[in-house]
């Protein structure tokens, strides 16, 4: 079934502790072994006794005392073993655990941009974190008790036939009427359980949306609103959660029936085959111990299917996160390129998200390292698909796209990128420090280099008014500063990685007039020996661009500068009428 496979596979994430693994697994099988002895030497030494005390005389001490003596070792080596093997398999456990939700980690941090558009941020967090901790959960009650349990099942029950087959029979039919019961209640229950971690995502998704956006929520007075909409995805958990519930109990209850039955069958039977003399005192007595160990063995099985049952959802999510795989990726021969010049080409590029509608179709351009090109045009017509390409957010499906005469795609991602400066329309902080934050441009800068890039980037104003300047923690998407304050710890943040190629996403979009004014200069002198590309909807912050390319539907209709276009009096020209008419009557600009 596939949930076994599922199992197999969770164990095979143990490969790099693969020698401990092995070790914990053999150490299993002599505690199986060990667990088997036990009662057979036991019954072993009743028949002793019960002998001597037929026949009335005295105990032979030569056969008694080795009996007795490996009952006794056998106990021991139990109890040590099973320490040892419960300490070094939480060692592992942990060490494995935490293994795999870093490589998770890194894993969706280099899946493309594309991937985490169609997916939510607190399910990806809830995927890893439940994934790991169920995973590390497997591997302890693997060792610790699973191992041990399924080895007892399948390689030493069949050796009780040659003790007594007429007894060994019934653990047999024990173990049938188990395995019957237990893949009906699976096949019944594993849809029914994919659904309940599916509302459980859900759940999550939900949560996460709703604390990101508290101010939302106590302004629009949505908080009844969302903590109804919570209690009901609860009450919609408990709805499909419960008949998974009742079969798993009913799944106990049989078992413990089958169990008490069973032994009482033993011990009927035993009498009887002890009257006919097919069997022992001993075997009887071992037979009995046999399938009260075996009851056991059974129902950290049933706990075993049903935590892998109830992980299984869980664990798929993870794995098929794990599995999928970026579109955009380092071939085999791709070169670090260095330092670039920042000659950019675009070669025939053409590119469609959906396979359907084409985003880009066509393009073509040169650009010489040091000009400034800005990209106009209406939303969707685009602009930000040309320069995603550019940074390899996704590839084209025709023609390529270079740098200094290099085909992105025959250079490492990280040496491309290491090219390449972007500033996006949203800030993008993290919920630390405003150093940490800008120093994500080049951890390595001097702090000389650390402040000329908050100066030039007109940040140096509100930092210094933070009662502890760089070192304030800005909260979750530096939600206690400003918009312009934000947009200006972004820009401080691609100057100091000091590429030779920068991007602009309508950089200036949340500053003020004043600090407007003061940026453009800033970055007019940045942009010197810097190949800058500016996507502007404000036309106005592009009049000294080196060239303007005008979008629609995925082409360059028009281009040229600011001057020549408004002569050419096309597109461009509207737009820039528009604008300028809509900024002398008083409403806001586009």
């Amino acid at each position: 079934m596939a949930i076994f496979k599922l199992y197999f596979r969770v164990l095979g994430q143990l490969g790099p502790e693969r020698r401990l693994a092995f070790l914990l697994g053999f150490a299993n099988i002599l505690l199986a072994i060990s667990a088997f002895a036990e009662p057979v030497l036991f019954g072993r030494i009743v028949d002793t006794l019960t002998e001597a005390q037929n026949n009335s005389h005295s105990l032979d001490k030569s056969r008694f005392v080795p009996l007795l003596t490996a009952w006794v070792g056998f106990g021991l080596f139990t109890i040590a073993a099973s320490v040892l093997v419960a300490l070094y398999a939480e060692r592992l456990s942990h060490r494995r655990r935490l293994a795999v939700m870093a490589n998770y980690y890194e894993h969706v941090l280099n899946l493309p941009q594309a991937f985490h558009t169609d997916v939510h941020s607190g399910g990806l967090l809830k995927v890893m974190l439940e994934g790991a901790n169920g995973m590390g959960s497997l591997w302890l009650s693997f060792f610790r008790e699973h191992c041990s349990s399924l080895f007892t099942l399948f390689i030493m029950l069949p050796f009780t036939l040659y003790i007594n087959w007429r007894l060994a029979s019934l653990l047999f039919i024990l173990v049938v009427v188990f395995a019957l019961l237990s893949s009906f209640i699976l096949r019944r229950t594993e849809k029914l359980q994919g659904g309940v971690e599916k509302i459980h995502t859900q759940m999550a998704e939900r949560a996460i949306d709703s604390l990101g956006n508290v101010p939302v929520i106590q302004s629009f007075t949505r908080i009844a609103v969302e903590a109804h909409a919570m209690r009901s995805a609860i009450d919609r958990v408990l709805a499909a959660q419960i008949p998974v519930l009742s079969w798993w109990a009913i799944a106990a209850v049989v078992t413990r029936a089958s169990a008490t039955l069973t032994i009482l069958g033993i011990l009927l039977v035993g009498t009887y085959l002890f009257s006919q003399k097919l069997a022992t005192v001993g075997e009887v007595v071992t037979f009995m111990a046999l399938a009260t160990a075996l009851i056991g063995r059974l129902e950290q099985v049933i706990g075993f299917l049903n935590t892998i049952f109830m992980m299984a959802p869980k664990l798929l999510q993870f794995f098929n996160v794990l599995d999928t795989v970026p579109t955009v990726r380092d071939r085999v021969e791709a070169i670090d390129p260095g330092r670039l010049t920042g000659r950019v080409g675009f070669h025939n590029v053409s590119f469609s998200y959906d396979g359907k509608k084409t985003s880009v179709f066509d393009v073509s351009f040169e650009v010489r390292p040091g000009e400034t090109i800005a990209f106009v045009g209406s939303t969707g017509s685009g602009k930000s698909t040309t320069l995603g390409l550019l940074h390899r957010v996704f590839d084209p499906q025709s023609g390529f796209v270079s740098i200094d005469g290099i085909d992105l795609r025959d250079m490492t991602l990280s040496g491309l990128r290491n090219n390449i400066g972007v500033v996006f329309q949203e800030p993008m902080l993290f919920a630390r420090s405003i150093e940490e934050n800008v120093r994500v441009g080049n951890p390595d800068a001097s702090d000389e280099a650390f402040m000329d890039a908050l100066e030039r980037a007109q940040a140096m104003e509100f930092v210094s008014r933070q009662v502890e300047g760089v070192k304030t923690v800005i909260g979750e998407r530096g939600r206690t500063l400003s918009g312009g304050e934000r947009q200006r710890l972004s820009i401080a943040r691609a100057l100091l990685k000091d590429p030779p190629i920068m991007i602009l996403d309508e950089a200036s979009s949340a500053l003020d007039a004043t600090t407007e004014q003061k940026l453009q200069e800033a970055l007019d002198e940045v942009r010197k020996g810097r190949t800058t590309f500016i996507i502007a909807h404000r036309l106005a912050t592009i009049r000294n661009a080196s060239r303007i390319f005008v979008f629609d539907h995925g082409h360059i209709i028009e281009s040229g500068s600011f001057d020549e276009l408004i002569r050419l009096n096309g597109r461009f020209a509207a737009l820039a009428k528009a604008q300028f008419m809509d900024g002398a009557m008083g409403k806001p600009t586009a």
